[in-house]
């Protein structure tokens, strides 16, 4: 093998040395196990123990969510992660063998992370998440290098263990995206992935009617050039590097029951992001994402049916149909 040293930096195989097919997208970070527990309501009722439905445990987390996401739309997808060497890592292997996802991993000195989720009646999740593994562990640059340099973006998740990538891949000119969840725009711990990424998505969830000024903030102190804001029924809202206010987009009304949310802010991610590699303007990367989170969340469990290209064409189209109809415009023929 051929390589080429960058003074401080470690060899790396130089492009010409051995051809390798490059990935779409490599995700970095965010597996484990969802263990749902489905409630009438999220709040502790009276008496000391209360009947559930069967409990099951869940292939999950955000970058198994993007990873499977991303696979499932058809693009050269590579995962990487830690992961522990119990039944919850054998679970892991065993769905992405199954899935035909190319996953590599190290292993996890304290094991797999894991979350209980309460689920109500209504879809509506509560999470109780056990990330487990140490604070100052971190992935080492022998192990994502080679694969960082076949990538063409990168999906860097919220997990410590992650948070290197970001310099690594701004010198090689990768795009970055990340997931900030629920960011109140205050906890610090996200500055490494709130400033380091080119296109950031978060949940409005905890910066409530604070997420425009959060927006702001994102793009005036990172090198963001995107950032999404979902809320859930109420849709989303998108806001671009020279932009003073957040463009508002109304939700989708989901074609299947909704029965879980877990899962459908990746799903929204990917879809957008699925929709925006293939050169769609704002409108259609955030309709691609609408309709996928919506999709996602008429499935019990985390992840379980990832939405394919023919599905999320199809699923756009109609919901075009329908917001022209809801206009009173009539709608174009399609071939």
């Amino acid at each position: 093998m051929t390589t080429g040293a960058i003074p401080g930096d470690l060899p790396v195989e130089r492009p010409d040395a051995r051809p390798q097919t490059p990935y779409d997208v490599l995700v970095i970070g965010g597996t484990g196990v969802d263990t749902i527990v489905r409630v009438d309501e999220l709040a502790i009722p009276a008496g000391d123990y209360s009947g559930v439905p069967p409990i099951r445990d869940y292939v999950a987390h955000t970058g198994n969510g993007v990873a499977l996401g991303f696979h499932a739309l058809g693009r050269s997808t590579k995962f990487i992660d830690y992961l522990g060497d119990d039944p919850q890592g054998r679970m892991i292997l065993d769905r992405y063998a199954a899935a035909g996802l190319d996953f590599s991993h190290l292993p996890a000195p304290a094991g797999t992370p894991r979350s209980v989720n309460l689920v109500d009646r209504a879809g509506r999740r509560f999470s109780f998440y056990d990330g487990r593994h140490p604070h100052d562990l971190r992935l080492p640059r022998e192990f994502y290098l080679p694969h960082l340099s076949r990538a063409r973006h990168v999906h860097i998740s919220r997990s410590a263990h992650a948070q290197d990538v970001f310099a690594d891949a701004i010198r090689l000119g990768r795009t970055v995206s990340t997931d900030l969840h629920a960011w109140d725009g205050q906890d610090a711990s996200a500055h490494p992935w709130a400033y380091g990424a080119d296109l950031v998505f978060l949940c409005a969830a905890a910066a409530g009617e604070r997420i425009p000024e959060v927006m702001r903030q994102i793009l005036a102190q990172g090198r963001a050039t995107l950032v999404v804001a979902t809320d859930g029924a109420a849709g989303c809202r998108v806001l671009e590097r020279g932009e003073q206010e957040p463009q508002r987009f109304p939700a989708v009304v989901p074609e299947r029951p909704v029965v879980d949310s877990n899962g459908a802010g990746d799903a929204f991610l990917t879809g957008f992001l699925h929709a925006r590699f293939g050169g769609a303007d704002r409108a259609a990367c955030v309709l691609a994402g609408s309709v996928s989170g919506a999709y996602a969340c008429g499935s019990p469990g985390t992840h379980e049916e990832m939405i394919d290209t023919p599905t999320l064409a199809a699923a756009v189209t109609r919901a075009r149909w329908n917001a022209d109809a809801d206009r009173g415009a009539a709608p174009l023929p399609t071939a």
